[in-house]
């Protein structure tokens, strides 16, 4: 059963329609019994990271990902905001903690000339390292953006994925860590290789639970 959480914070039913295409039935909920039934687990997110977590709280999601996650070691995809969640600490609006399931920090983008912010649209991305959820996607492949903050300070080893922006401003845009994936960009809007991503992802799931 995949289970794409509903934390209240967008882009929920794109997630869903796009694993619609490739066959793939899941379901949308944010009901305790369901999320620890789950063989995979997707949290999308569009907004801001207090309000986000503060969501995750408030319904004690937060510790029931730690248990399905951490512990129970249940695969696990965060897409844009659902990706930095993952991490210790974010500095949007104000300083906030995070999942603490990654090391690493959420800061703003810096603005210059060259890279505007919000980052919006297509870009590729450099693939540093193979995963379970990268194998036969283009690698001069393009994801679709649409972010403000990124991760920063993330272990070399955690980091599959990277984005050049403007001058010298390298992202981190991709994690693995064990049955914990993430990607800032979002795979459902990114067509084939967006798609390819998500099954890459399903696949992982089914073959080790």
């Amino acid at each position: 059963m995949i289970v794409i959480i509903d934390n209240g914070m967008g882009n929920i039913q794109s997630v869903s329609n796009a694993l619609s295409k490739l066959g793939v039935k899941s379901y949308i909920s944010n009901n305790p019994s369901t999320i620890e039934r789950a063989t995979a687990i997707i949290l999308p997110g569009v907004g801001a990271f207090p309000i986000a977590m503060e969501n995750l709280k408030n319904s004690s999601l937060d510790k029931l990902l730690k248990k399905t996650v951490l512990e129970n070691k249940t695969p696990f995809l965060g897409i844009c905001l659902g990706m930095q969640l993952l991490f210790d600490e974010s500095e949007e609006q104000s300083r906030t903690k995070g999942l603490c399931f990654i090391k690493g920090k959420v800061k703003r983008i810096p603005d210059s000339v060259d890279s505007p912010v919000p980052h919006v649209g297509w870009d590729s991305l450099i693939f540093n390292k193979e995963t379970p959820i990268s194998i036969n996607v283009d690698k001069k492949s393009r994801f679709y953006y649409d972010h403000s903050y990124f991760v920063s300070d993330v272990e070399e080893a955690d980091e599959f994925a990277s984005l050049s922006y403007g001058h010298e401003q390298k992202m981190c845009v991709g994690v693995s860590k064990g049955n914990i994936f993430g990607v800032q960009f979002h795979p459902e809007k990114s067509q084939r290789n967006g798609l390819r991503l998500l099954r890459n992802f399903i696949n992982y799931a089914f073959k080790i639970t």
